[in-house]
């Protein structure tokens, strides 16, 4: 047996809990049933025998380790790992060598599996110093990630990989796991016992990290038996203060820079964008709560509010840039108070993308087609014996005619009758369109009935 399959099934006492809990088959991995399940693809890779190239892209506590050694496993594989924090390219070297010299012995009967957790930690040149080596088949690559793989893996040698997500484990995955940990002569076996409510607590606390949650019920054990909490069979009985005060130590699952950042601002913009006031304000608060920084959160407030709310209520626009000055001016804690008025009011408000989508679609057009010439009659003539040459001639000054508009060519010869802003019916922005549907008709009203003429002539 391989030495790094053996050590599944030998837990050495003086391990972490999680590392002594670390399932030996697939049957005994909890969570991630899309791949593991029945018809996952994980299924299908143990009962062939063979194994891809791929990258496990997961949070922290998902399984990624794990999974790679049972696969291995189930592949008759030689199992080597690098850390790509701690190992270079000399590192990545020396495996690869390994791995050809136990290939060339045993044919292709002896195939290694390379495991590099935290791939996207090695930069590019590390990554392409793998390429030829997966190609040639020299070693079945496996990366482990918990940041995007499409943004942090080479191009090149993630076309070479087949990329599975793996997610947070649900509350249900969570019980289970410490239930196996509390009953198993591998964890616990019966010397501890959890009531509902510490339970409860501990899988909340964990937020689906399978690790974090062994981690924090080791912690919590401990305290309770050095406190002599104990229930009527001897049993270390840990309480609601003991796991709180183990949870100090636990490290916070948001990452600044990494996915759970990005998930968590898209999960603001989406649910303002929606209309879930609720929603909205609670992904505020986690951002908050996490740490990040209150400005960052006011510009994309600033920005929803032109994006999403527009002018279906130009005040959205108004409140969050006051909210904006707000923070810079009182700070937090109390600027809370200002992000989360201007939150609830932007979920709350009407929504259009209208100005937005008007204005890249003649961005569009500007980038394709610029420049294109500027009608004369619009052009600047600060010298009067430029209008000589038909510069500035035949300008209207709309104030000068009813309702201070007058029908003219303002857009380039090549785009005239072209419309980009079409207002939505939402908000104040119906009352824009309608505004601009009676000045359609209004100048329909003079080419067809009336000469159109100011009462002075026109003014140049």
């Amino acid at each position: 047996m391989d030495p790094a399959v053996a050590e599944l099934r030998r837990p050495d006492a003086h391990q972490p809990l999680a590392a002594r809990m670390r399932p030996r088959t697939l049957d005994e991995f909890v969570g991630q049933d899309h791949l593991v399940g029945a018809h996952g693809p994980f299924r299908r890779f143990a009962a062939q025998g063979a194994l891809p190239s791929m990258i496990l892209w997961g949070p922290p506590g998902s399984g990624k380790t794990t999974l790679a050694r049972l696969l291995a496993s189930a592949a008759g594989a030689n199992f080597r790992t690098l850390s790509a924090v701690m190992s270079g390219v000399a590192d990545v070297r020396a495996a690869v060598a390994q791995a050809r010299e136990r290939r060339e012995a045993g044919g292709a009967t002896a195939p290694t599996v390379l495991f590099i957790d935290e791939i996207h930690r090695f930069n590019r040149a590390q990554q392409d110093a793998l390429l030829p080596h997966v190609e040639d088949g020299t070693i079945t690559l496996v990366g482990a990630t918990t940041e995007n793989a499409y943004l942090s893996v080479n191009p090149p040698l993630l076309s070479r990989m087949r990329v599975f997500r793996l997610e947070p484990l649900d509350d249900e995955a969570i019980r289970r796991v410490v239930g196996a940990a509390l009953s198993d002569e591998r964890g616990l076996a019966g010397r501890v016992v959890l009531s509902d409510a510490v339970l409860g607590l501990l899988v909340q606390m964990s937020a689906g990290d399978a690790r974090q949650a062994l981690n924090l019920l080791e912690a919590t054990a401990s305290l309770a038996e050095a406190g002599a909490v104990r229930d009527t069979d001897g049993r270390v009985a840990p309480r609601r203060e003991d796991l709180e005060a183990a949870s100090q130590q636990r490290a916070a699952a948001y990452d600044l820079v990494g996915d759970r950042h990005y998930d968590t601002v898209s999960a603001l913009i989406k649910s303002v964008r929606g209309n879930d006031v609720d929603a909205a304000l609670y992904w505020l608060a986690e951002l908050i709560v996490a740490g990040e920084d209150p400005r960052f959160i006011a510009r994309r407030l600033v920005i929803l509010a032109s994006e999403d709310v527009g002018n279906a209520d130009p005040r959205g626009l108004q409140l969050a840039v006051a909210a904006s000055q707000a923070l810079e001016y009182v700070g937090l804690p109390e600027a809370q108070y200002a992000l989360a008025q201007a939150t609830a009011f932007l979920a709350a408000a009407p929504k259009s993308n209208r100005a937005g989508r008007a204005y890249f679609a003649a961005r569009a057009d500007a980038e394709a087609l610029a420049p294109l010439p500027v009608p004369l009659h619009l052009r600047n003539a600060p010298v009067a014996r430029m209008r000589q040459h038909g510069i500035g001639v035949g300008y209207r000054y709309p104030h000068d005619y009813p309702g201070a508009d007058v029908e003219q060519q303002y857009l380039p010869d090549r785009l005239a009758g072209t419309r980009y802003y079409e207002p939505s019916d939402q908000g104040f922005e119906r009352q824009l369109g309608e505004l601009m549907e009676r000045r359609r008709e209004r100048r329909t009203d003079r080419r067809t009935g009336g000469n159109g003429e100011p009462p002075g002539g026109a003014s140049g």
